[in-house]
């Protein structure tokens, strides 16, 4: 069936060239819905400033820029907002079969009501568990965490009524009592990247042993641990070197906390890296992949080391364990001991490596941005058809 679809997730736009582009890799697997779809048009609040930004909408897709706010933490700013985003997500609907809104998030449920006044499809989209997330990101803001109670209340209340995309198993039994329930995987593995076999990782005694870690330098992240992980590693005699991807709020402090714990020399922080760019191959040269986030839905890097044939160490929150199963070393969140055992034990052990490496790809073979976007857009017609 062809369906002409909307995606709006709350992410931030900026034009650059004439286009519109985004931080966030989310885009990516909304963009790849195109293929499986009549037309495909897109919603975000769109920036008057410009900033990096290496994700960008698809040129046969459509963009619909809504009002700028900087965040829902600052509510004033996004109420002001909230008028010009009904109007311009209403002219959306009218050109439209069904609408596919990531929330929980009050824009979200109300760009839904306004979807089923007007008798369109909608299927909701839930990525992670919001009053965790809200928790670790503004730990001294109660307001803000009985919000994010009550939006999700909201939005599981709304999908009794909406099928709904979750991701990961420990969503899916949130939701369990939803019209329609599809844990999916938010893969931006493509299939022609995945390694055809372990690929062989030779390193001699003297080389030092290569720790990737991949993500937001945020709170929810707990990007800090990063910086005793690799301290405990040297302490356990490991000549251990620690690369960064990625940006946030808590770059300065992981800067700040590598130089207290004496281990500075060893650790560079690269910012955002971009998967197309030079990320790819910082998989490849690596010998193990390092995630040390507090709450998660299924992340994506995980997928990416897994397609890199990268061994994993990673901590057990979240939709991980059920993902993973025995394809990576999984950790207690916080432990920085546990983490610096696990990478230990794969810097000593080569075979440990390459066992967890082969269970790694079997794993992301079955769960590429192909294959996961065909079953979510399988999932939208069968909710237009009903």
């Amino acid at each position: 069936m062809s369906v002409r679809l909307g995606v709006y997730s709350d992410l931030e736009f900026w034009q650059r060239d004439g286009r519109p582009v985004a931080q966030e890799s989310f885009l990516l697997f909304a963009a790849a819905l195109r293929p499986h779809v009549e037309a495909l048009v897109v919603a975000g609040r769109l920036a008057e400033e410009s900033a990096d930004a290496a994700y960008a909408v698809p040129d046969d897709a459509e963009f619909v820029a809504l009002p700028h706010y900087a965040a829902l933490s600052r509510p004033t700013a996004a109420l002001r907002a909230v008028r010009g985003s009904l109007r311009a997500f209403g002219a959306l609907v009218d050109r439209v079969d069904a609408v596919w809104l990531l929330g929980p998030h009050p824009l979200a449920i109300a760009f839904a009501l306004q979807a089923r006044r007007r008798g369109r499809a909608v299927v909701l989209g839930v990525r992670q568990d919001l009053p965790a997330y809200v928790r670790t990101r503004h730990p001294r803001r109660p307001d803000l965490l009985a919000a994010g109670y009550a939006l999700e209340g909201a939005w599981r209340l709304l999908a009794r009524t909406c099928p709904v995309v979750v991701v990961g198993p420990d969503l899916a039994r949130r939701y369990r009592r939803a019209r329609a329930v599809l844990p999916a995987v938010v893969s931006l593995v493509r299939a022609a990247d995945v390694a055809p076999a372990v690929p062989a990782r030779p390193r001699s005694p003297r080389e030092p042993f290569r720790v990737l870690a991949v993500g937001r330098l945020d709170p929810e992240k707990n990007p800090l641990l990063l910086a005793d992980v690799l301290a405990a590693l040297v302490e356990r005699g490991v000549d251990a070197r620690l690369t960064v991807c990625g940006t946030g709020t808590l770059h300065d402090a992981l800067a700040a906390r590598l130089a207290e714990r004496g281990v500075a020399e060893r650790a560079e922080l690269l910012g955002h890296v971009s998967l197309d760019g030079a990320l790819r191959a910082l998989y490849s040269d690596s010998d193990a992949l390092l995630h040390v986030s507090w709450t998660e839905g299924v992340p994506q890097v995980l997928f990416e080391a897994f397609a890199a044939g990268l061994p994993v160490v990673a901590t057990a929150v979240g939709g991980v364990p059920e993902q993973v199963g025995d394809a990576a070393v999984l950790v207690p969140p916080g432990s920085a001991g546990a983490a610096a055992d696990a990478l230990a034990s794969l810097a000593r052990d080569p075979a440990l490596g390459e066992r967890l490496a082969g269970r790694g790809l079997e794993r992301v073979r079955a769960r590429t941005l192909e294959s996961e976007t065909a079953r979510v857009a399988a999932f939208i017609a069968a909710a237009v058809r009903g």
